[in-house]
């Protein structure tokens, strides 16, 4: 289904010729239509009649006078002169009755797929091993997974990898804790958080105990060596942590289609390094082998130079340390090369929190100094915070473990559905509160703008009211207990539905933006586009449901209103699915 912007942008490209006598001006952009910011001046606006008439000197709104004598009567919208030139449309009522029909017979709602898919690699989650996943992950994991339902359902073919630190120092403790104070009963029962005790314990007598560090130490040559053992138990860490991980990702419905960690990219680290210095790109500085700028940008954008005391001052990329080690930067250029060779992704997408943003500007900075072009994204996200707008902790200064704020949400979510709905089922109240809990808190992270800071709010989190999960589940369930009061099953009417009502309009122009809501989502990576939208369906249909009567009309208009009634559930459905949030028939 031809979009509703498309359908004006080219009638008014149609217009705009007619009135520049056949073609449009030299550097001219294409003509952009997008929806009204204020509904009492109509549906859809553009400003393409000022932006021309400043090119070729004229007067905007005497441009835009004739432009749209020059569209004439449209069967499905009006044109209107507002402002200084604005061209402002409204949709006919019968057109988007017309619309309505035919999301209802499309699968898809109205939403066009991409006509150029890509290969997208998304890195998203990214723990560590013998380590819980904590409240920290939640915007990674969360964020990333809902990108991967978007671009998937768009026509994109989505690679989704966990590159989990699976590498590193902190091995070493772990080895030498596992032979020496792991609890093995501890282990069969929470593998990871007894690893994480072993971590902890560890650490603490490496501060105390000199001698232990450089058991540790000595441990972790071993296995960077290739010692067997220490291959078999840093194995098994990997394994105990997958299967932990695994337990909690599939409570979030998010799965991966890859799980390649740091390790995997161990071998061609040093061909790497030896190839970029061959090339000129690095060099070596004070012992360590580094890439400087090659200034190619001017300094206030060039992500090696930061500026000092009035100056610029180099910020190397370190891809090797004087000592031989490798670092993220080595490691995640390999990655970049294994994704474009092995996946031949067209386009690699790292949903990592904003502090990282220097590194990823380096890194893809390298590539062009290597002469690999691609579509290369760094998804930047804020914090989570507490209610004192400081990093969200427990009691105790703890960081709050991700499974911990599932179950508590959960919990809260138990607390909801069984003063709400006293007799549903036992295992009803269970899935319901599954749902609504886990979906509260995707939707309180996806409803926000992914680079702001967010303060993380229980009471608010699981209210029916407001922008929130429960409030949209909600919204679904009392349209679908309307269906179970009819009589008999309901049949789609053939004919166009009836819009009338102010309200039943309203609503229909706001379902028609669902094929327009879910590109613009992924065109910038923002989750939150979508989740508004939802909010506002949810709100149009409330203020319907208050004005127009449904089961109560004469025929014809109750098929009109029940016709809109389906349409509302299933865009909710659909809406609350791509963000990764499970819809309850009943709550």
């Amino acid at each position: 289904m031809t979009t509703i912007p498309t359908l004006l942008a080219d009638q008014l490209t149609r217009a705009l010729k007619e009135v520049f006598g056949g073609e449009m001006p030299e550097n001219s952009s294409g003509v952009s239509v997008s929806a009204a910011q204020d509904l009492r001046f109509g549906d859809y606006q553009s400003n393409a009649a000022m932006v021309l008439a400043k090119k070729v000197g004229s007067n905007p709104r005497e441009l835009a006078t004739k432009v749209v004598e020059a569209l004439g009567d449209m069967s499905f919208a009006t044109a209107e002169i507002a402002g200084p030139g604005f061209i402002n449309f409204r949709v006919k009522p019968e057109y988007y009755g017309e619309c309505m029909n035919e999301m209802l017979k499309d699968d898809r709602l109205g939403v066009p797929r991409v006509k150029t898919p890509k290969r997208i690699v998304i890195d998203f989650s990214a723990p560590n091993v013998a380590k819980p996943m904590h409240v920290g992950h939640i915007r990674s994991t969360i964020i990333g997974d809902t990108l991967a339902r978007l671009a998937r359902f768009m026509g994109h073919t989505v690679i989704t990898d966990n590159h989990i630190g699976d590498w590193g120092t902190q091995f070493g403790m772990i080895l030498w804790g596992w032979k020496n104070i792991l609890d093995r009963e501890n282990l069969e029962k929470d593998p990871i958080n007894a690893l994480l005790d072993v971590y902890k314990e560890v650490n603490k007598r490496c501060k105390e105990q000199p001698h232990t560090l450089e058991d540790c130490k000595a441990e972790l040559v071993k296995l960077q060596g290739g010692d067997e053992e220490n291959l078999t138990i840093w194995r098994r860490c990997i394994e105990v942590t997958q299967e932990g991980l695994k337990k909690i990702y599939d409570r979030l419905d998010i799965h991966f289609d890859v799980w390649l960690g740091e390790s995997f990219y161990n071998e061609s680290l040093p061909g790497l390094v030896e190839s970029l210095i061959n090339s000129g790109i690095a060099r070596e500085s004070e012992g360590a082998v580094c890439v400087f700028s090659d200034g190619f940008h001017k300094p206030q954008n060039d992500p090696f130079l930061v500026s000092k005391d009035g100056e610029w001052q180099p910020v190397p990329a370190i891809i090797r340390k004087a000592d031989g080690a490798f670092l993220y930067a080595t490691t995640d250029l390999a990655t970049l090369d294994y994704r474009i060779r092995h996946f031949h992704a067209d386009s690699i997408w790292y949903v990592v929190g904003a502090p990282q943003e220097k590194h990823f500007k380096q890194i893809f900075d390298i590539q062009r100094m290597r002469g690999i072009s691609g579509d290369f994204r760094h998804v930047a996200f804020g914090s989570i915070l507490g209610k004192d707008k400081r990093p969200f902790k427990t009691r105790d200064g703890e960081t709050v473990s991700l499974q911990d704020v599932i179950d508590e949400a959960v919990q809260r979510a138990t607390r909801v559905v069984c003063e709400k709905s006293p007799d549903m089922p036992d295992d009803e109240k269970k899935l319901v509160a599954e749902a609504v809990g886990i979906g509260a808190i995707k939707f309180a992270e996806l409803s926000q703008n992914r680079l702001s800071d967010y303060v993380f709010d229980w009471d608010k989190m699981l209210s029916l009211s407001g922008d929130t999960a429960p409030y949209l589940q909600n919204s679904y369930v009392r349209i679908r207990s309307i269906f179970r009061k009819l009589d008999g099953e309901f049949s789609l009417p053939e004919l166009p539905l009836q819009l009338r009502d102010a309200a039943e309009i309203h609503l229909a122009r706001t379902l028609v933006r669902f094929s327009e809501i879910v590109p613009s989502t992924l065109d910038d990576c923002r989750p939150n586009i979508l989740a508004a939208y939802l909010h506002d369906l949810a709100r149009a249909f409330h203020s319907f449901y208050e004005a127009c009567p449904v089961l109560r009309s004469d025929a014809t208009v109750r098929d009109s209103r029940l016709a809109l009634c389906e349409l509302t559930a299933r865009v909710l459905h659909l809406g609350m699915d791509l963000l990764g949030i499970h819809v309850p028939e009943r709550m």
